[in-house]
């Protein structure tokens, strides 16, 4: 949220720039302030059809007002808070994933200007970073749930939920290609844990003896799922040439003579399951 709000402010150039996150069924709030010359924004309640924002929320789509304190299609439940900001001209943008709102962008002005259509694609692009890195970390909750899941662990032929490694490869292939995308660091590093775990369960030899870097092993990842390296580069959002380049990098250390001995030399070292 804080990296699409700073864009949104070097982006359209509005000095104030705000937003929050739905949690549960709790009211939004705004939890994020760029620009900001008080504090009597946060931790403001934004509840549905409440506001310029709550507005936003409850049509799913941004809205705009040129003079807040005047607006007259717009609730005004805010008005201390803003009047205390002195904002006047301001835009808010719902962040929708699977057609739940799950946040507000705010940009604000503090004079009543209308706000042209470049500032509204701009505010419209930083949402959409929002929900692309929360649609990240969804899905990324989702593969842990399914790791941390009973029977997780012991690998094919364990008691309890039996998984098959076609599937442990494909989620482990799944979590390499997400984690450099997520932008929280301690999730980014719990999935590259979990990685680890899957790649080793049934490892005949430890991981630390095959020292290859990240981009390689993600590289590798993809092979082994059947990837080409134009598909790999596309998912891990690389160049093919240096899809190629990891590769090769990655069958110089194995001592493979093929991508298929490049991926079974990996799984004998634990660094793919």
């Amino acid at each position: 949220m804080r990296a699409a709000l700073v864009r949104l402010r070097r982006a359209t150039g509005l000095p104030v720039a705000f937003g929050g996150l739905v949690h549960d069924a709790r009211p939004l709030r705004i939890a994020e302030l760029t620009g900001a010359a008080t504090n009597a924004l946060r931790g403001l309640a934004i509840r549905t059809g409440n506001g310029l924002g709550g507005k936003s929320m409850a049509l799913s789509r941004p809205c705009t007002v040129t003079d807040y304190p005047t607006a007259r299609h717009i609730s005004h439940e805010y008005d201390a808070a803003v009047a205390a900001e002195g904002l006047r001209s301001v835009v808010a943008v719902p962040v929708v994933v699977r057609r739940r709102v799950r946040g507000v962008l705010y940009g604000a002005l503090r004079r009543p200007v209308a706000l042209g259509d470049r500032v509204l694609d701009e505010a419209v692009a930083a949402a959409r970073d929002v929900e692309q890195a929360l649609l990240l970390r969804d899905e990324a909750g989702q593969l842990l749930a399914w790791v941390r899941g009973p029977g997780t662990g012991a690998g094919p032929g364990a008691d309890g939920d039996r998984r098959s490694w076609e599937t442990v490869r494909e989620v482990h292939g799944d979590l390499r290609a997400m984690a450099p995308k997520i932008a929280d660091p301690a999730l980014r590093a719990e999935l590259l844990a979990v990685c680890g775990r899957l790649a080793s369960a049934d490892a005949a030899a430890p991981a630390a003896g095959v020292p290859l870097a990240p981009r390689e092993v993600d590289v590798l990842s993809c092979v082994a799922s059947g990837a080409t390296n134009a598909a790999a580069a596309e998912r891990l959002g690389l160049k093919p040439e240096t899809v190629k380049a990891y590769l090769r990098s990655a069958m110089r250390k194995l001592g493979a003579h093929s991508r298929g001995e490049a991926v079974a030399a990996a799984r004998r070292g634990g660094v793919l399951p």
